[in-house]
């Protein structure tokens, strides 16, 4: 008896501890439970987003940059989460990628840059800034890290190996994809900010068949392609959401 009440004991504090609280998703549509609230989340994407910056090389191309902080800018600016400053990083790399962390950063590989217009760059960081909205990251680090461990990043108490844990859950959801459904939310979104913020949504559909098209004439590694739903499919839903705007 005394056990089970330690127990319960234990649950109530790490709900109250962690800032538990339900909300309504603009993103999702649906009311959601966190245990990471948005100061953890910004917190935990700091030490992740350093951790990236040993593991990654990050250029630093003004030109770039500035092409890529200035379309980032206008899709986080209409997106369904504001409370957040986004910031777009580009990291060298010849692969078609591009991943958000927790707390407001998105990565570009210089290789997805170059080869997208700006219509398909703002689809893309859409896509990108609809993970960040709909918290796909957040509640994947609260299902898979478990009460205590989000307990301690809650209370400050993380140490290096919990960032790391954390890291390569992100990570794992970067390599191997999130779910078909968060997925297709993400291109949803996408579609929807990208034309909020004054770009043809179009360039969605355009830079899926150019992924399509590279993946046939190169060796070249389309993450894009090889870990999310079929580009087919992709495709259609992506057609179907633009329609339905028009």
């Amino acid at each position: 008896m005394l056990r089970k009440l330690i127990g319960l004991v234990f649950i109530c504090s790490v709900f109250i501890f962690s800032g538990c609280t339900t909300i309504y998703n603009p993103a999702t549509g649906n009311r959601e439970t966190l245990f990471i609230n948005t100061q953890t989340e910004v917190n935990l994407g700091k030490d992740m987003a350093k951790q990236i910056s040993s593991d990654m090389k990050l250029l630093n191309d003004p030109v770039r940059q500035k092409r890529l902080d200035e379309i980032g800018k206008r899709i986080a600016a209409i997106s369904d989460r504001t409370d957040l400053i986004y910031s777009f990083n580009i990291v060298k790399d010849k692969e078609f990628n591009a991943f958000a962390i927790p707390g407001g950063t998105v990565y570009v590989n210089d290789g997805l840059l170059d080869a997208a217009s700006d219509d398909e760059l703002a689809a893309v960081l859409g896509h990108e800034v609809g993970h960040i909205a709909a918290r796909h990251s957040v509640k994947r680090l609260q299902a898979v890290l478990g009460y205590q461990l989000i307990s301690s990043i809650a209370l400050g108490l993380t140490g290096q190996g919990q960032v790391l844990q954390a890291v390569d859950v992100v990570f794992n959801v970067v390599t191997l994809g999130y779910s078909r459904k968060d997925e297709y939310l993400a291109d949803k979104l996408g579609v929807k900010y990208s034309k909020a913020a004054g770009f043809n949504p179009q360039g969605m559909v355009t830079f899926f068949q150019k992924l399509k098209a590279e993946g046939k004439n190169t060796s070249l590694q389309l993450v894009f392609l090889s870990s999310h739903p079929p580009i087919d499919e992709r495709i259609k839903q992506v057609e179907k959401e633009i329609a339905a705007l028009n």
